[in-house]
């Protein structure tokens, strides 16, 4: 049974927010049989899943700890709406299900997914359940240093993409390579994007899976704006060098780790890049206290920030998007199709949200909701709303819908319809019923919220 790409639906809890189990088993199976009238009553994913499939879970589990200690209901997807999706998808008798994901390099795995859930997960499947760890690149206990564990899984378990010039990143591509990314070696990464080449390491996973059921968390994010469904897809990767987040220098210098120019911060990041290449060592350590206390100066003469975290950030919206594209139209022996070779199915945990200093330290804000879509792209619209953000003033969103080889999106954003109890009605009237004000990250205030008239 085809469910439409356009057609997001919604759930929305009365009350106080609840992960309560049993409560969303119930909803889940509501949304899926309004996303696909006539489903089985007791099995509803047997829509899209049929026996013997392997089914890829793809939660967020991008850090065991919230930063902004406000704790982890607003920072990941919670274990308890996993546990309920799983049940429900068990129904449908796949032959293996993967739940996987690749944090941050510091994230402690163990501590984010205890051994007790992952025993309780195994002993309620009626077929093989593998909970995956994506990383090739662990921060050692201690910090930067103790240095990384590199290679923790093998490189056969990867595929390696390149979309050349057909890249996202390719207009922006320049001879010096000033891509970069937080606490990686920038070397390595410019091996990896220069003008023609832009090349991913991607999990096997996701491209064995007959099925790929994407958990993501609503959050407002510093570099993004946002991050929901499509965001999530970057925890597909296997090496985070191959993800540029930001390019170095200024908006008035061909950079856009911070608006307009600053010597102290060009000088911070130099600094930085010099801690990156020297990570494990006594070098590392002092760049890094350089790059401290020309930060610190800098704080007294304006905003420190240096890593893109701002809406002036021209990067991150498309290294996103090409991980999604690839999703969509990668072949395991890393070939890209002409034509979609799979379908991701989106079901956002939005009944406790994250606004403010997303995607690590985020502030809780109950919203009750869960949604379920057959397009990221129309599941991060809806989602857009419900945080009362403008996707025109979402990059990452609005380019989305471009019309890029390798599309993510077939319809027009202008067709989403929102499916709730039987009533169709617009992203923006369920913003409007269901939403709240979020509070965006520091760098997209006053830039990013939705303007009162629209509203």
């Amino acid at each position: 049974m085809t469910m439409r790409e356009n057609v997001v639906t919604l759930t929305a809890q009365s009350g106080a927010p609840s992960y309560e189990i049993a409560g969303l088993t119930q909803r889940v199976r509501h949304m899926l049989h309004e996303a696909a009238p006539g489903s089985h009553p007791e099995a509803p994913f047997s829509s899209i899943i049929q026996p013997g499939m392997t089914v890829l879970l793809k939660p967020n589990w991008v850090l065991h700890r919230n930063y902004s200690g406000q704790g982890n209901d607003c920072l990941v997807t919670h274990p308890n709406l996993i546990e309920a999706v799983l049940r429900e998808v068990l129904k449908a008798k796949p032959g293996r299900v993967i739940i996987g994901d690749s944090p941050i390099q510091e994230c402690d795995f163990d501590a984010l997914v205890p051994h007790e859930w992952r025993r309780k997960m195994r002993h309620l499947a009626t077929c093989p359940v593998d909970i995956i760890d994506f990383r090739r690149t662990v921060l050692r206990k201690g910090g930067f240093g103790e240095g990384q564990e590199r290679e923790v899984r093998g490189e056969e378990r990867y595929i390696l993409f390149d979309l050349g010039k057909e890249s996202l990143l390719e207009p922006v591509s320049t001879p010096d390579s000033r891509f970069r990314i937080t606490c990686y070696d920038p070397d390595l990464m410019a091996r990896r994007h220069l003008p023609g080449k832009h090349q991913y390491l991607l999990a096997k996973e996701p491209f064995e899976s007959d099925v790929i059921i994407n958990l993501p968390k609503l959050k407002s994010h510093k570099k993004a704006g946002m991050t929901a469904a499509l965001k999530n897809m970057v925890g597909i990767n296997g090496n985070k060098e191959f993800l540029p987040h930001h390019r170095t220098g200024g908006s008035a210098d061909g950079g856009d780790c911070y608006p307009g120019k600053s010597l102290l911060k060009r000088m911070a990041e130099r600094c930085y890049d010099e801690a990156n290449r020297t990570i494990g060592s006594p070098q590392c350590e002092r760049w890094l206290k350089k790059s401290g206390h020309l930060l610190r100066l800098q704080h007294f003469m304006g905003n420190p920030e240096i890593e893109g975290g701002w809406h002036g950030n021209d990067t991150v919206w498309r290294m996103t998007l090409d991980l999604n594209r690839l999703l969509l139209y990668g072949r395991a022996d890393g070939t890209i199709s002409d034509t979609p070779l799979r379908k991701v199915y989106s079901l956002t945990d939005a009944i406790i949200a994250g606004e403010g200093e997303g995607p690590l330290a985020p502030r809780p804000i109950p919203l009750g909701i869960l949604t379920f879509a057959a397009s990221s792209v129309f599941a991060d619209l809806v989602g857009a709303a419900l945080m009362h953000f403008d996707y025109r003033k979402i990059p990452t969103l609005r380019e989305a819908f471009d019309d890029f080889r390798y599309p993510l999106a077939e319809q027009s954003r202008e067709s989403c319809r929102v499916v709730c109890d039987g009533k169709e009605i617009s992203p923006e009237e369920a913003g409007r019923l269901f939403g709240k004000p979020f509070a965006p990250s520091a760098g997209w205030l006053g830039h990013i919220e939705r303007e009162r008239s629209r509203e």
